[in-house]
């Protein structure tokens, strides 16, 4: 409490976000003034409803055939800010800090539905067992015009030269720069508040991105992703242009992922967990594998969360279809980057930008979880195209759902009433979904059947 007594002073804040994300990954939360916040604090009486949690992103609020998620009271939650994460908010003129929050009831027990919790949770099971994963996010994203009309189609922005992107620029330099303005603001945003972020290059859609974040903890990787995905939005509309990480945007354009790099190193000593002395594939390394390739498709929703999702799941999209693994491979769900043995890792390619950080990285975490204390071994690796094999993903998120609440090993490792609440809160928006009548029908069929 005395760090943030003088971290707050030291800066002369005025106001404080405090930040909680939601099944979503959206920012939830409450605004203070800076004193009001560290007297609630001190006094650990910052509420909010436990319904925050299972609110879909259409606003409506989730209840499964029992109603007792939340249960019918809403009980109010406490929130504790983790001091660690106390940052300043730079596109703000007035001083102000945002705070990330921990959220517990009230006989001091964490809420299980929270996505950092579950998260935590993933965490604690391999600490138990010595283990320390390691992951690196890398997540793309696509500018585009300010639309305010959801019937009409996104479109590139216009850049320094005063043109749209037209074509594929794969890498390119100067496509890039045509948005250098938004990107410097990116930056300096990111290095103000210490979001750790390394490459920034140009994905193969029109006016698409991606910005890969250096190593390190899975809590804080999934803090700073979190915090990313809101600056970048708040740093493109400084500039007039929408920032968007849904997963397929725009029709004819690849969709945008947020593949996973993970790995496992001994907590006493470093070592990387996933080669042996020799430096080849080790046995608990292939056994993580296993996993991914068992579990993930039954876990989807947390990797692809939205009906948009499964847009960008097509072969010869850039995107996978199946759980294939491969070496230097980017046709299949599961890639080993060419790597020294200290840098053996996975990189789970299968979640898309659209998907809550916490809970992705929570899931992808679980599956290899499971895989090496099962010791389950993978399928061999394949060679060549990926798209050639079978398509075992989930198509939809009917399905999607269909399969996450069939799996029953996954059920204690992200808990019982987490996976209620996921399917409650993704049940509720499908049934929005398809309230909607979209312009593909009225164009086709209107006048035709």
């Amino acid at each position: 409490m005395r760090f943030m007594e003088e971290w707050v002073a030291e800066r002369k804040i005025d106001e404080i976000e405090c930040l909680v994300a939601d099944l979503s990954g959206i920012p939830r939360g409450k605004i203070l003034p800076a004193s009001k916040f560290l007297k609630i604090v001190r006094e650990n009486g910052l509420r909010l409803p436990e319904s925050i949690f299972i609110q879909t992103v259409t606003g409506e609020y989730a209840e499964d055939e029992d109603d007792d998620i939340i249960g019918p009271e809403d009980h109010d939650i406490t929130l504790r800010p983790d001091e660690g994460t106390i940052r300043l908010v730079p596109w703000y003129e007035e001083p102000t800090a945002q705070v990330i929050h921990d959220c517990y009831r009230s006989d001091g027990s964490p809420v299980e539905i929270s996505s950092r919790h579950v998260l935590r949770r993933v965490l604690q099971l391999y600490d138990d067992r010595g283990w320390k994963p390691v992951v690196a996010p890398e997540v793309e994203f696509f500018l585009v015009q300010v639309n305010t009309d959801p019937d009409l189609p996104l479109l590139p922005p216009i850049g320094r030269s005063g043109r749209a992107e037209t074509g594929r620029q794969s890498y390119g330099i100067d496509a890039v720069n045509e948005f250098d303005p938004i990107f410097e603001d990116v930056y300096d945003y990111c290095e103000t508040q210490e979001i750790d972020i390394d490459t920034l290059t140009h994905e193969s859609g029109a006016a698409q991105m991606e910005i890969n974040f250096n190593h390190g903890d899975p809590l804080k990787l999934a803090d700073q992703t979190f915090l990313f995905k809101r600056t970048v939005r708040h740093a493109a509309m400084r500039h007039q242009v929408y920032a968007t990480f849904m997963a397929k945007p725009l029709a004819n354009e690849p969709g945008s992922s947020m593949h996973i790099h993970q790995s496992v190193v001994d907590k006493q000593t470093g070592r990387n967990l996933f080669a042996d002395s020799n430096g080849r594939d080790s046995a608990l390394f292939r056994a993580h594998v296993a996993g991914l390739q068992r579990y993930l498709p039954l876990v989807m929703p947390l990797l692809a969360p939205n009906v948009n999702s499964y847009r960008r799941l097509q072969p010869y999209s850039d995107a996978p279809i199946n759980v294939h693994w491969g070496v230097d491979n980017r046709t299949v769900g599961l890639r080993v980057p060419v790597s020294s043995a200290a840098a053996r890792r996975i990189e789970n390619r299968l979640a898309g930008a659209d998907a809550n950080p916490y809970l992705a990285i929570a899931a992808s975490l679980a599956c290899g979880y499971l895989g090496m204390i099962d010791r389950l071994k993978p399928t061999n690796q394949i060679e060549g195209s990926a798209y050639r094999m079978r398509h075992t993903l989930p198509r939809t998120l009917y399905d999607a759902l269909q399969r996450f609440e069939s799996c029953k090993p996954i059920r204690p490792l992200l808990g019982e009433t987490f996976i209620r609440c996921v399917a409650a809160v993704k049940n509720t928006e499908l049934e929005a979904y398809q309230k909607v009548i979209s312009s593909w029908e009225r164009e086709h069929l209107l006048l035709n059947v």
